[in-house]
């Protein structure tokens, strides 16, 4: 996984709807999986066919209540598809806990799911808070986490900083997580 180069991305936006579940994202079927083989069964239940449209460098814009449920490694998934980050009306904390731990940026938004379509291009500076739909001009303010946090994600998130620290060993690729 790469870390996070600035603090600004733009991408082509895929959009979702509120209370988007950890279930919807991984399956509960391929939990005990490989995080490679969970990240093939991406949204297969509400968009099926997304992982073999998604992008790296594309962005996810959704309604309130992202990430909600279980605590699966929604982060890391979207990290292995390439997204850029995800801009919310808001977060589920265990949602956004895990995709800033898995070195995602995020940004909660409130009204975003009102002026973007899919396919739209949005820029982002996560941490001035400032996004632009580029298609349509339309502008927007979101609430930055703190610098703390986001210094998490520039670093590459929690298991990566873990890692260099000498805490954690190298990734098993056969593991789950």
């Amino acid at each position: 996984m790469h870390e996070v180069a600035t603090t600004a991305f733009a991408g082509r936006v895929w959009t979702f709807g509120d209370d988007i579940n950890t279930d919807l994202v991984i399956p509960g079927y391929t939990v005990t999986q490989p995080i490679a083989e969970q990240a093939t069964h991406t949204f297969e239940a509400n968009r099926p066919g997304w992982v073999d449209e998604v992008r790296p460098g594309d962005v996810i814009v959704a309604g309130r209540n992202f990430g909600v449920g279980g605590g699966r490694a929604i982060g890391s998934v979207f990290r292995i598809h390439g997204l850029a980050g995800i801009v919310a009306t808001s977060f589920n904390g265990l949602g956004l806990r895990n995709c800033v731990n898995a070195g995602l940026p995020v940004l909660p938004c409130p009204g975003i799911d009102e002026v973007f379509t899919e396919g739209d291009v949005a820029e982002v500076d996560w941490e001035l808070g400032t996004v632009r739909n580029a298609t349509t001009g339309a502008e927007l303010q979101g609430r930055p986490l703190p610098a703390a946090i986001r210094d998490i994600v520039l670093q590459g998130g929690v298991e990566a900083i873990l890692r260099r620290e000498g805490f954690l060993g190298e990734r098993n690729p056969l593991l789950p997580y």
